[in-house]
């Protein structure tokens, strides 16, 4: 996605659950792309509500440090991510 204020690359991941979800998993690239372009990377999290509506919030630099050598995805707590977030802007 691209900014239309200044034209600048943004890295937009989104990460979809059922309201309720225990976890999310994230991939080791998604982590750090994130660490490597944390002005420019934004978790978009979607929460599926029971009565079929969703609420959007964005997580910015979501993520304090890379993961170990051999690990190749990462479960993390939905409702903290959610809690931490923000609406869209």
């Amino acid at each position: 996605s691209r900014d239309p204020t200044n034209g600048r690359l943004r890295f937009l991941e989104v990460k979809g659950r059922v309201a309720g979800a225990d976890t999310v998993t994230v991939t080791k690239n998604e982590i750090l792309t994130s660490l490597n372009k944390p002005e420019d990377f934004i978790l978009a999290l979607v929460e599926f509500q029971e009565d079929g509506g969703h609420r959007v919030r964005y997580l910015r630099r979501p993520f304090g440090r890379e993961p170990d050598f051999g690990v190749t995805s990462v479960n993390y707590d939905f409702s903290a991510l959610l809690a931490r977030a923000e609406e869209p802007s």
